[in-house]
C-alpha cells in the first residue's frame, strides 16, 4: 500500500482546508477557490505540492538506463529540459507517470503521492551492472508549482523544471515556510486542478485505471516517443498507433451548471437519450469548478461515442463534450 503523505504545514495558513484523496497532505483551498484560480491563471501564487513523491537517479548511466525503461527519449537530454515519461505494463498499460528535469549530475522526478515506492522498487530491479543510483527524496524536497508567467524567483541552487504550464521547483522541505511568506498568496489544489482539467492534461490514477493505454489519453508525444527503441510495452504501443484505434479516448466535459454537486470520479457517462437507465459508455475521471467555465470534467468514453452526442453523467447532470482524442 503507498505510505500516507505528511501533512504539509502550510495547512496552518489562514483559511486552509485539506484536501482529500488522493491529495491528502496539502491544502485543497485557502477559503476562495475562485480567487485561487484567478490567481493562477494570471501568473501569481504558489501551489503546494509537497505530497507529491520525488525520486532521484544519479550515476553516469541514468540517462542512457532511464532511456531503456522509459517511453520517452532520453538518452540525450539536455540539462534543464523538463519531459514527461510513462512506465508500461508487459501489455502496454500504464503504470508509473513521471515528470523529469536533469540538472547535469542527477535526474529528478515527481511522481504521484505515494507511487515513488513501488517506481524505485522496478527500478531497482531493473539495475543489473548500470552505474546509477536510485533514491527517494519525498522526505527531503517539496514540489512547489509556479503558474505560467510567475515573474517569482526559484531560490537559489533550487531546481525548477519549466513547463508551457508553469514551473515545477524541487524545494528543501526546510525552505518551504519561508518561501510561502515570500512569495504567496498560496493557492490550493482544487485551483490547480481545475486548471489542469481545463487543460486536458491526464494524471495517473485518476484518468487511468488498469487498463489504460497512452493512446487513449493522448499522451503519444507528450510523454511516448514514437521513434526510440524497445522498452516494456512498447509492441502494444507501436500496434495501436500503426494498425488501429485504442478503445477508449478522453473527452472534456461541459457539466450542467445547475446542478449542486460535482460527479464524483466514476460517475457513470451515457448518452442523454437513453436516460439514467441506459448503457453506461464511460466514466468521468475528474470533475471540477472553474473560475471562468463553470462546472467540468475529464471523462474516458467508448471510442465511438459520437463528438456532437449529448451526454449525461450520473442520475441527471447533461453535459456536452469537446474532442480530446479524435475518435
Amino acid at each position: 500500500m503507498p505510505r500516507e503523505s505528511k501533512a504539509s504545514p502550510l495547512l496552518s495558513l489562514p483559511g486552509a482546508v485539506a484536501a482529500e484523496a488522493p491529495d491528502e497532505g496539502v491544502a485543497a483551498h485557502y477559503g476562495d477557490l475562485f480567487r485561487e484560480q484567478r490567481a493562477l491563471a494570471g501568473g501569481s501564487g504558489f501551489v503546494d505540492l509537497s505530497h507529491r513523491g520525488v525520486v532521484t537517479v544519479t550515476g553516469p548511466d541514468r540517462l542512457s538506463w532511464l532511456h531503456l525503461l522509459l517511453t520517452q527519449h532520453v538518452s540525450e537530454l539536455p540539462p534543464g529540459q523538463a519531459t514527461e515519461a510513462l512506465i508500461l505494463s508487459a501489455h502496454g498499460h500504464i503504470e508509473h507517470q513521471l515528470y523529469l528535469v536533469d540538472d547535469g549530475e542527477t535526474v529528478w522526478a515527481h511522481v504521484e503521492p505515494g507511487t515513488q515506492e513501488a517506481l524505485i522498487a522496478y527500478l531497482e530491479s531493473m539495475k543489473f551492472f548500470y552505474r546509477v543510483e536510485v533514491a527517494d527524496r519525498t522526505d527531503d524536497f517539496a514540489v512547489v508549482h509556479l503558474p505560467a508567467g510567475s515573474i517569482t524567483e526559484a531560490p537559489e541552487g533550487v531546481l525548477a523544471r519549466e513547463t508551457a504550464h508553469g514551473r515545477d521547483l524541487f524545494l528543501p522541505r526546510a525552505l518551504l515556510e519561508p518561501f510561502a511568506a515570500a512569495h504567496g498568496p498560496a493557492a490550493g489544489v482544487l485551483a490547480y486542478e481545475a486548471l489542469r482539467v481545463e487543460a486536458h492534461r491526464p494524471r495517473l490514477g485518476l484518468e487511468t485505471d488498469h487498463r489504460t493505454i497512452p493512446h487513449e489519453l493522448g499522451l503519444i508525444g507528450p510523454a511516448v516517443h514514437l521513434q526510440k527503441g524497445c522498452y516494456r510495452g512498447q509492441e502494444t504501443v507501436a500496434r495501436v498507433h500503426n494498425l488501429g484505434k485504442p478503445p477508449r479516448r478522453l473527452v472534456f466535459l461541459h457539466l450542467d451548471g445547475s446542478e449542486v454537486s460535482l460527479p464524483g470520479h466514476g460517475a457513470p457517462v451515457r448518452l442523454a437519450s437513453d436516460g439514467p437507465e441506459g448503457r453506461q459508455l464511460g466514466f468521468v475521471t475528474t470533475s471540477a469548478r472553474h473560475h471562468e467555465l463553470g462546472p467540468i470534467a475529464l471523462a474516458l468514453v467508448k471510442r465511438n461515442v459520437a463528438v456532437d452526442a449529448a451526454l449525461l453523467v450520473g442520475e441527471k447532470t447533461a453535459a456536452t463534450q469537446e474532442v480530446v482524442v479524435e475518435p
